[in-house]
């Protein structure tokens, strides 16, 4: 090293002290150069996005030069030196404020890495949206949407991509991580002149031989989640509950179902409810009525309310 600086001062007249700063200098180029190309890989492989790749691209070429320019003027001026570190704390904070989504983001992907709200294959809803992940990076992660204009949460085709800044904004539910399984129920009406009772039983038997086994599984799942979180159930069987509603009695089924298998399930549930109580004459479904009475002889009619308002046969 001696050798090479002594090589430089005869040559080009230069002292000891100019040919360091000049070293220092180079050093700090290349450093930020190969600096800023491992943040351009990390981007390139994270992202496929050609507006968010060009968007770092050019936030990196305008910001690296300029800490450069700073880090160089404070070797070549003893002067400036001193305030350095005020001049590149300003830089910085301004970095900070122009750069705060894609930052954002990036915590957020850190945050989805090391605490787990979800992983790829959960399904979960954040803020308004709800789907399937199917992937996470570092910017974003990728659902196959659930719901919205589809009923009973079947995929609606749509891959939506959520910034990962959003797991500090909105409000997160996993159907999937720890407890697998959703309590879904299913109102039946029948008319205050049925026989509830029969029904309620028909249904019970229906219920328990489509969802009786999901209780077990369930408990084995209880036990491994409450290692992590507070849960705690103590009747897990289905059951059906009956309250009076203004236009009948409702029978209310209640049980538990796989998340992604509800609207199945309900389909078949229904079926079976038609066929068992079609059998039975004493069972009817409620639906709208009206009820008057004449002022003759005291009679009551039930009308259904498109009879009562069906315009006269000419």
């Amino acid at each position: 090293m001696k050798q090479i600086i002594e090589f430089f001062q005869s040559s080009f007249g230069l002292s000891a002290e100019t040919l360091l700063k000049l070293l220092a200098s180079a050093i700090i180029i290349f450093g930020l150069w190969i600096i800023r190309l491992i943040i351009l890989k990390l981007v390139w492989r994270q992202t496929v996005d050609v507006k968010k790749r060009y968007a770092w691209k050019t936030a990196l070429s305008y910001t690296f030069p300029l800490i450069g320019f700073f880090l160089i003027v404070s070797v070549w001026f003893q002067a400036f030196g001193n305030e350095a570190g005020a001049f590149l704390g300003l830089l910085t904070a301004g970095l900070a404020i122009a750069l705060k989504d894609p930052l954002t983001n990036i915590a957020g992907w850190l945050f989805i890495l090391v605490r787990k709200p979800f992983s790829v294959g959960d399904r979960i809803q954040i803020g308004n949206h709800a789907g399937d992940i199917i992937d996470i990076r570092l910017f974003q992660f990728t659902i196959l949407e659930i719901g919205n204009w589809v009923k009973a949460d079947q995929s609606t085709g749509r891959i939506i991509h959520i910034p990962n800044g959003k797991v500090f904004i909105d409000s997160q539910a996993n159907y999937s991580s720890g407890f697998q399984f959703i309590w879904h129920e299913i109102p039946v009406t029948l008319t205050f002149e049925s026989n509830w009772e029969k029904a309620k039983g028909i249904l019970l038997k229906i219920i328990n031989r489509e969802a009786l086994h999901f209780s077990k599984e369930a408990e084995e799942q209880i036990r491994e989640a409450s290692k992590s979180y507070l849960i705690f159930y103590q009747h897990l069987t289905p059951t059906v509950y009956s309250c009076v509603k203004e236009n009948g009695v409702m029978l209310t089924i209640r049980f538990l179902c796989d998340p992604r298998k509800r609207r199945g399930k309900e389909h078949n549930i229904w079926e079976q409810i038609l066929k068992e109580f079609g059998k039975d004459k004493n069972i009817q479904f409620a639906y709208p009525t009206q009820r008057f009475y004449t002022t003759s002889g005291g009679v009551n009619v039930d009308a259904d309310l498109q009879s009562v308002f069906k315009p006269p046969v000419k």
